[in-house]
């Protein structure tokens, strides 16, 4: 019996059972006598409360996560940390999980997905706002309410579990989701929790997690790598947009990533509100993680200018060239006129003179100008040298270090960490019959050559021995629960899928992935496809009673329904007036199920026997007990007569209220409507007599 069942903690919470057990803690359901009421508390290991320094930790962030205060976050009552217990206390959750959720219904719909999303990023949205990043985001700590309401767990606790360094198989549910900066042992700050929150996103529209190994080590060196599929080849039905919001939030770049949760729900409220819009993200083709850096390159003020300024040049020199005449008018300013041959040789040889002088004054500028620029060049270069060799000598021993010798070492998620002067890049996995899981087998550059500081570091680790494979049974047609357990028997992780089938009855295996007949691990994911019956169309059945039996006709093909059987019943109606459907109205119902419908057909007079005068029937008041749905807040009930709008009982109903009772006054049977704060909710049934 566990240790902790039938205790009081503190002389308050009374430790009633068990709920949940995780890694670091167990939690049990617990009475508060102080306050009368059920609570969930989280005890620590003790492997884990016997650290004092964990212990310190975990009460400072307990008590910071305790100021939240969020619709979406699990709130936390008190925390405490004695040699006795260490535990957290907080409200009890009445639903699931997640990743229950997830498990039982397969692939999410985007509707779904987006609804789940922007409820735990609200969440993420407030803690970041108080400083608080979570750090372990994933479905198990998300719990479904039955409202469709989701509440996230383990706020702040997850930094404190940090403290173990080596990814082990406890850590495998967590490594699934954790960010690259994570598995490196990096910083992490809000946009870890986005991509977590991303990877889930992804898991819930594909039905798988972006990066899955056969061990921890493998999951996490995936995500640092990077290169999952794109979500739209495991599920085509993804809309654009939201593939485009899940591939920013998992960018391996945390630059690449939403600065916030803020700007990330701006874009989930975008889709939402139309989910044909393309956003302007850059990513490779076939990569989910990697963003396109810019290519473009624009020109600053100053090139325009400097280019204008040489179109400027140009043209000056385009108009300065011209004719001998041309060229007196504009030293002159004077027409030349006609002059003699005398004239026009003395002319020449003056012009000529003049331009042998200026010729030779050009050519003692030019060789001065490139004697001193040369002279200057000169001194410049030798100026850079003398400090280019100066901070070479100087800075070389600082700028190379030694490599390590790394073989034989064990890869934990602090690794990049530990060997900071490095670039560490990770080489494919491989089995090795002599190594154990994660342990590195090879290096380069070797261990003892002397690199540049921040050089690559290429490391090979190693998968441990490679499994046995087997072949994989046939289990199509097979019942899934049975299906499920053999595979679970075999060694295998089952999960399941559901698939519509006009094969297969429902719950029966259609087909696995991996097929039957191939080779499979010991340990392997094995996924399970379960019929769910063929494809069902259905409709709402409209409310058809007091129409006219053409239009009803006319409406009823509208709406696909194609088993429909019209009835002529005796009635004071009028003729051909409806009287009666035997499917409700707003019921989803199967457009190929049977629907009665009867019409009137009048009163059909017996002239045998004298008419008698109609029994008038005493009405009747009762109490009548009405199934209400459980909400945490209070809303208003109204009832009234179906097909009609008089509200005929109209009272509030407190939260978290099951059922309640209302008197009506009518005779024989009538139906009701119920509406919920003006909304339809049901219509029910009351028989008086």
């Amino acid at each position: 019996m566990d240790q902790y069942i039938g205790r009081l903690l503190d002389n308050r919470y009374e430790i009633l059972e068990v709920i949940g057990t995780g890694g670091m803690a167990v939690v049990y359901k617990a009475l508060c006598h102080r306050l009368n009421r059920l609570v969930a508390i989280k005890i620590l290991k003790d492997e884990f409360a016997m650290d004092e320094e964990f212990r310190r930790r975990f009460h400072a962030e307990g008590e910071a996560v305790a100021m939240l205060s969020h619709p979406n976050i699990v709130q936390v009552y008190d925390v405490s940390t004695s040699d006795s217990a260490n535990y957290i206390v907080m409200e009890l959750i009445d639903g699931i999980s997640l990743k229950q959720y997830m498990e039982k219904k397969g692939v999410l719909n985007w509707k779904e997905t987006l609804h789940f999303a922007m409820q735990i990023a609200k969440a993420l949205e407030h803690a970041h706002s108080r400083g608080i990043v979570h750090r372990d985001i994933k479905p198990h700590n998300v719990m479904v309410l039955k409202n469709g309401s989701v509440k996230v767990m383990d706020f702040g606790i997850a930094r404190v579990m940090n403290k173990s360094n080596t990814l082990t198989k406890e850590a495998l549910g967590s490594v699934h989701y954790i960010s690259p900066e994570q598995a490196k042992g990096g910083h992490t700050d809000n946009r870890s929790d986005i991509y977590s929150l991303s990877v889930v996103m992804y898991e819930m529209m594909t039905g798988r997690p972006p990066y899955d190994g056969e061990s921890a080590v493998s999951v996490a060196i995936q995500h640092i790598n990077g290169g999952a599929p794109l979500p739209s080849t495991l599920n085509p039905n993804i809309p654009k947009g939201l593939e485009q919001i899940i591939r920013k939030g998992m960018a391996l770049d945390v630059r690449d990533r939403y600065v916030s949760a803020t700007e990330m729900l701006q874009e989930m409220e975008e889709f939402r509100k139309n989910p044909n819009i393309v956003f302007q993200h850059h990513f490779l083709v076939d990569d989910a993680t990697r963003s396109i850096p810019g290519s473009g390159q624009r020109r600053t003020t100053a090139e325009k200018k400097a280019q204008a300024q040489n179109r400027v040049t140009t043209d000056s020199v385009r108009l300065r060239q011209g004719t001998p005449a041309a060229a007196q008018h504009r030293q002159t300013g004077k027409v030349p006129s006609e002059p003699d041959n005398e004239s026009i040789r003395r002319a020449q040889q003056r012009r000529k003179a003049e331009e042998k002088k200026k010729e030779e004054e050009r050519s003692r500028v030019a060789t001065t100008a490139i004697v001193i620029c040369s002279a200057v060049a000169v001194i410049a270069i030798v100026i850079f040298l003398i400090a280019l060799f100066n901070g070479a000598l100087l800075n070389r021993e600082r700028d190379y270090v030694d490599v390590p010798y790394l073989e034989g070492e064990m890869y934990t998620e602090d690794f990049a960490a530990k060997y900071g002067d490095f670039n560490i890049r990770l080489m494919p996995q491989e089995y090795n019959e002599t190594s154990p899981e994660g342990q590195i087998l090879r290096q380069q550059p070797a261990g003892g050559e002397r690199v540049q500081r921040g050089a690559d570091l290429w490391i090979t680790v190693s998968m441990g021995p490679e499994p046995e494979k087997r072949t994989l049974d046939n289990f199509v047609g097979a019942d899934a629960d049975e299906a499920y357990k053999m595979l679970e028997n075999q060694g295998y992780k089952p999960l399941n899928k559901k698939e519509y089938s006009y094969v297969y009855d429902a719950g029966i295996v259609t087909r696995t992935d991996p097929a039957a007949g191939a080779e499979v691990t010991e340990g392997q994911t094995v996924y399970i496809y379960i019929s769910t019956g063929p494809d069902v169309e259905k409709a709402p059945m409209p409310n058809v009673v007091g129409m006219e039996l053409d239009r009803v006709k006319e409406l009823m093909d509208q709406l696909g329904f194609t088993n429909v059987r019209y009835e002529q019943v005796e009635s004071q109606k009028p003729v051909n007036e409806v009287v009666y459907q035997s499917v409700a109205k707003n019921t989803d119902t199967d457009v190929a199920s049977e629907i009665i419908i009867h019409y009137s057909g009048g009163l059909q007079e017996d002239e045998t026997q004298p008419t008698e005068p109609e029994e008038t029937v005493e009405e009747i008041t009762i109490t009548v007990s009405w199934e209400v749905p459980e909400r945490p807040i209070e809303y208003r009930l109204e009832i009234c007569l179906s097909g009609t709008k008089d509200i005929l009982e109209s009272k509030l109903v407190p939260p978290n209220t099951a059922s309640t009772y209302v008197e009506l006054t009518g005779s024989g049977s009538r139906e009701y409507d119920l509406y919920i704060d003006g909304v339809y909710e049901c219509t029910k049934l009351v028989d008086f007599n």
